[in-house]
């Protein structure tokens, strides 16, 4: 009998165990997943946030590379700063290929425009793309043998991404990305220098594996130039050539043509052939395949299942680090006069609990309203992908700390507990926004679910000096509108649309 209760005792502490054991070999600095509203890791630097005003930003250095560009925003800026984050946007000419390289900050990439291919390498896992077409065969001679003999090419997984993908890399983890589309691939990316998994200092540090970076050949702003460096190196160019080359097992004249010094292409190189490698099924069919999924656990989540998620669903080799924000069938908000908003934290996408980052993608048709709200527990990175709008945005006791436009291309950081209104000016008014925590929680002020209407009319009474009547209309003039309002206008238009049918219906019936 004491023997079977401890046997039941073991297999219970193995249940517990196991799924946090598993997902511990990958945590890249993870807080843990019981504290969704509090982020400690960014306590530390709560004296730099002391911001009397906000502008929006644009990037102030450009480094080219012979098949593309990338456009850093000022780290150095006291807005980027107080969020303890890096920005930068990169543009990749057809057939251009972001050479492999790695850096010291987790970050979310958002692709602006274009679509192609991405590769990540996971320390560990395996490779499970194995080609079996004969066009990628390769002669290889053993030493210990006379014959030859095949050796097929093998590598870990690579993923096609399209237009309003979300992709995330944790810190540390080598990438890739090529251009096999027809259009330049644009993206913007945001990268956590304040994250518990960079322990080096609040610079983003990019390592490059192949290649060498250039020089910027422009400076916008004199303040970046303190971050004016000579032309980076792979990390392979250090290593002295005798023992790199024992160690890759290669003669020396590859190990020169590894450390070349003279390649002047920076870090995105033309492909001029284009790549031929193992690629992934078709891309109709991969993501017919995804939306059945994404459909199936929908459905799942709806039957509501008793049993939550071990750990043990995708193992770190297989976690799925993309996905598409700019579906509308995707939207949490939906508002045909008004728009669309759709979030993306670590309930949809589980690496974003090692990313410690989650996004936002809104879209705001003309003079439509995003009420005033604020993040709980984040400080949001808004990028405007397409358009114009207004914001203005209130800080501590009352104080505007933003009144202005912000346009496509620009970028505003609004710090935690900040409330936040926008309007869109244009005929639509696109942004993303990337936020400091896995599962940002934001709260508004009026509409559906908000603070005002959680109040009981006889506290907005007192609380604001107004009859029964004002706290009422106050209270529930938006009617059930959530997190996007349509404009004015059309309301008033709806509405005296809907009294003359109630008139014409009246009409009738005393007729």
């Amino acid at each position: 009998m004491a023997n079977s209760i401890a046997l039941l005792f073991l297999s219970l502490a193995l249940c517990f165990l196991l799924p946090s054991t598993s997902l511990a070999q990958f945590s890249f600095g993870q807080q843990g997943f019981g504290l969704p509203l509090l982020s400690q890791r960014r306590l530390g630097y709560r004296s730099q946030c002391q911001l009397e005003r906000l502008a929006a930003l644009e990037p102030t250095r450009r480094v080219p590379s012979e098949a593309g560009f990338t456009e850093y925003f000022d780290q150095l800026n006291e807005q980027l700063q107080c969020a303890g984050v890096v920005a930068y946007r990169r543009t990749i000419q057809p057939r251009g290929l972001v050479l492999p390289y790695y850096s010291n900050a987790p970050k979310l990439v958002y692709i602006v425009q274009g679509r192609g291919i991405s590769g990540t390498v996971i320390p560990g896992c395996p490779e499970s793309f194995q080609s079996l077409r004969q066009g990628f065969e390769q002669q290889w001679e053993e030493e210990s043998e006379s014959q030859s003999q095949r050796f097929r090419d093998e590598h870990q997984k690579v993923q096609f991404f399209r237009e309003g993908d979300v992709l995330a890399y944790p810190a540390g983890v080598a990438n890739w990305v090529y251009n096999n589309g027809e259009v330049p691939i644009i993206t913007i990316a945001v990268a956590d220098t304040s994250s518990n998994a960079n322990q080096l200092d609040r610079q983003h540090r990019q390592f490059l594996l192949a290649g060498r970076e250039r020089q910027s050949q422009e400076q916008i702003a004199q303040v970046e130039e303190r971050f004016q460096q000579q032309k980076g190196n792979n990390l392979l160019s250090g290593f002295e050539l005798e023992l790199l080359a024992e160690a890759l097992g290669v003669d020396k004249e590859v190990v020169r043509k590894i450390q070349n010094l003279n390649d002047n292409r920076g870090d995105i190189v033309r492909v001029e052939k284009g790549l031929q490698m193992l690629e992934p099924q078709r891309r109709a069919e991969q993501e017919a395949q995804e939306q059945e999924r994404e459909e199936r656990e929908e459905t799942q989540e709806r039957r509501g299942s008793s049993c939550e998620r071990n750990g043990l669903e995708e193992t770190y080799c297989t976690l799925k680090n993309r996905q598409n924000i700019a579906n509308p069938t995707l939207a949490d908000y939906y508002n045909p006069r008004a728009g669309r908003l759709t979030s993306l934290n670590a309930q949809k996408l589980p690496i974003l609990r090692f990313i410690q980052l989650s996004a936002e993608r809104g879209v705001l048709r003309r003079n439509a309203i995003q009420p005033p709200h604020w993040n709980i527990n984040a400080h949001s990175i808004m990028y405007v992908v397409r358009g114009s709008g207004r914001l203005q945005v209130v800080g501590h006791r009352g104080r505007t700390v933003f009144d202005g436009e912000l346009r496509q291309g620009q970028l505003l950081v609004i710090p935690q507990q900040h409330i936040v209104i926008k309007k869109a000016q244009s005929e639509q008014f696109e942004w993303i926004s990337f936020k400091t925590n896995e599962n940002a929680f934001v709260s508004h002020i009026v509409g559906k679910t908000s603070v005002l209407r959680g109040i009981p009319v006889e506290v907005l009474m007192n609380s604001y000096r107004v009859s029964r009547e004002e706290a009422r209309r106050l209270k529930f003039n938006r009617g059930n509108e959530i997190a996007i309002f349509s404009p004015r206008q059309e309301r008033e238009q709806q509405g005296s649309v809907l009294d003359s049918v109630k008139e014409l219906i009246t009409g009738v019936f005393m007729a």
